[in-house]
């Protein structure tokens, strides 16, 4: 008999099918309330947060290095430039094998090998860009070699940038300065300061001369651009640009004719020149010989490079212009004879017999003159002009090294001038408490009578020379010495007014035109010092000539020794101070020659060759610099 099937109980799968959709439900509806919970949150309640760290991966901030400030000559010529250049850019990080890949960017472009050495030192140096620098100034051909290649080289890119570049090199060297790579001391300096964020993409700063003192003015103001990136950190596009102030232009007295002419005359012979406005204090040539190229600077100089300039022994790396140590020699017989004066010590007439020597009272030794019988009798006109020694010892003694080195600090000498840049040497104006303080020795008087010839412990720089020179040539007026003539800001220029400090007032104004024609009687009697120099010149000037030792001579002869028979570095230095023309100078110059003997013979003709470039017409000019441009590059061919 076949079994019966039992009836489905249809009431009991109803009831566990709705228990089940009940369970069901309430976990869908569970789950769902907390996506949308989770939704509410993170669209409402989050809101901000979430896209602030959204747009923190996909948007960036970046600052934008302003344009640095172009400097210019007094004629518009310019002096230092912004170039663009191409550069390696290599993010560590994202290279696996650095030194490998180092070495073989060096073989594939040709580079020098220390370059790597140069990596690895900035590698190991605080830094503040994520990517180092591995070379500079890459060529067409070594930018294009890599570009083909580039896949290859994940973290490593080309970027191109303005630099600074000096067109005239080693010529405007130590006026100039030169911008380097901003260091860590920069940095803690910016910092200082608070200026560090107008740096944030600037990788350069002025280290020396106008470069540094103006660095505020040349460097401009940081601007920013917001940007989208993608997930390897590449700019897709920009949403929103700041642009950056580019910094001042700047012009300068400096005349590139000027000092294309000094370095000329002074060719391989160290030393330095200084030509003045004597209206302004402008600062028309300043040079330095032996010079340098500044642009080995810019992108990071060398060690090889460094070392040479460094271990030069002609120090090309000092500007004698402004920190020169130089004994005046009889350059200061001027200043003296405007002290004299003042003091009524002497007057235009009183005269002394000078039998080519001078002895204290109660001492043996006899302080010569140059000339070994003498000068005879002489007013302040002849010592000047002649430069007479023995008027001086008398001078020097009678007026005393505290009132000397007194009216010298008044004329500017033991002080910096306030010209503006920073590299200057206060040289040294001795006096009794230096003489203590130094070697603890009382002050003697033959000491005195050194100094009455610009000798013995007493220095100036050739800017010190020039700016004294000016005091007498302007009758007192004291300028300070500026190389800056005027700014320039989107086509607007402003001229810079002269600094001039209180004049020096004599007991007598006439006395200072009494020492101007002493200067003066230098060039036209016929026995001044600088008269051969100056034969035939189209213009009046007037001057003096200095020959400072550089070893003392025995006081057993009257003879100084022919200069061929002296080792160079013992030879003398020459020097010369002048104005043009006498009657209203307009220019004033400064000058030292190391180790070339007499200033007459040496310092005076320089003298002479600048004051004919100044005083010449254009075209004369024009065929002056064409003949020493020529002489030049047939010297460097």
């Amino acid at each position: 008999m076949r079994k019966r099937v039992p009836i489905r109980n249809h009431q009991a799968e109803t009831a566990l099918f709705g228990h089940r959709a009940i369970v069901s439900l309430v976990v869908v509806g569970v789950v769902f309330t907390l996506l949308l919970s989770n939704l509410y949150k993170l669209q409402v309640t989050s809101f901000q947060e979430f896209q602030t760290r959204s747009n923190s991966n996909r948007i960036m901030v970046l600052p934008v290095p302003p344009n640095r400030g172009l400097i210019y000559d007094r004629n518009g010529i310019l002096l230092a430039d912004n170039t663009p250049v191409y550069s390696l850019e290599i993010s560590p990080q994202e290279v696996q094998d650095l030194r490998f890949t180092l070495e073989q960017l060096v073989a594939l472009l040709e580079l020098p090998e220390e370059a790597i050495e140069q990596f690895y030192q900035r590698l190991y140096q605080p830094r503040r860009f994520p990517q180092i620098t591995f070379f500079d100034n890459l060529n067409e051909n070594q930018v294009a070699r890599f570009a083909s290649l580039q896949h290859q080289y994940p973290g490593i890119n080309i970027e191109g940038r303005l630099q600074r570049f000096y067109p005239h090199r080693d010529l405007f060297t130590h006026a100039l300065g030169y911008v380097g790579r901003i260091n860590q001391q920069d940095v803690v300096r910016l910092r200082e300061q608070e200026r560090y964020a107008q740096y944030a993409a600037t990788r350069t700063i002025g280290k020396q001369g106008i470069e540094r003192y103006y660095e505020d003015m040349l460097h401009g103001q940081v601007g920013y651009q917001t940007v989208e990136v993608n997930n390897r950190g590449r700019v897709v596009r920009t949403l929103e640009f700041n642009p950056p102030t580019p910094g001042s232009d700047i012009h300068l007295e400096l005349d590139v004719g000027l000092q294309e002419v000094a370095r000329h005359q002074l060719r391989n012979r160290r030393g330095a020149i200084v030509v003045l406005d004597s209206q302004t204090g402008g600062v028309l040539a300043l040079y330095s010989n032996p010079g340098y190229d500044p642009n080995l600077f810019v992108g990071g100089i060398s060690t090889g490079e460094y070392r040479a300039l460094l271990n030069n022994p002609a120090n090309p790396l000092i500007n004698r212009a402004t920190q020169g140590r130089y004994p005046p020699a009889s350059t200061i017989k001027p200043h003296l004879g405007i002290l004299g004066l003042h003091e009524g010590e002497i007057t235009a007439e009183s005269r002394i017999w000078d039998p080519g020597w001078y002895k204290l009272d109660g001492v043996e030794r006899r302080f010569r003159d140059w000339r070994p019988h003498g000068h005879g009798w002489v007013t302040i006109n002849e010592a000047i002009a002649e430069s007479c020694n023995t008027y001086f010892y008398d001078l020097s003694h009678t007026l005393g090294i505290d009132k000397i080195s007194s009216f010298m600090g008044e004329m500017g000498f033991g002080k910096r001038t306030g010209i503006d840049i920073h590299e200057e040497s206060t040289a040294l104006m001795p006096d009794r408490g230096w003489k203590r303080a130094r070697f603890n020795e009382p002050w003697y008087q033959g000491e005195t009578l050194s100094v009455g010839i610009g000798q013995s412990f007493w220095t100036v720089t050739p800017l010190q020379l020039a700016t004294s020179t000016n005091i007498i040539a302007t009758k007192g007026r004291r300028l300070t010495p500026r190389l800056i003539r005027g700014t320039e800001q989107q086509g607007i220029f402003t001229l810079v007014e002269p600094i001039e400090d209180l004049p020096i007032e004599l007991s007598n104004p006439q006395h200072w035109q009494t020492i101007k024609n002493s200067m003066a009687r230098t060039i036209t009697n016929i026995r001044g010092t600088a008269r051969t120099a100056f034969l035939n010149s189209t213009y009046t000037s007037a001057g003096k000539t200095g020959t400072a030792q550089v070893v003392a001579l025995s006081d057993e002869t009257d003879e100084r020794p022919d200069i061929e028979d002296v080792a160079e570095r013992f030879r003398d230095n020459a020097t010369y101070i002048g104005f043009a023309p006498a009657e209203n100078p307009e220019i004033v110059i400064a000058l030292a020659i190391e180790n070339v003997g007499g200033g007459g013979r040496n310092a005076a003709p320089v003298s002479r060759a600048i004051m004919d470039y100044y005083f010449a017409g254009e075209q004369t000019k024009q065929e002056i610099l064409a003949t020493i441009r020529s002489e030049r590059e047939h010297a460097d061919n």
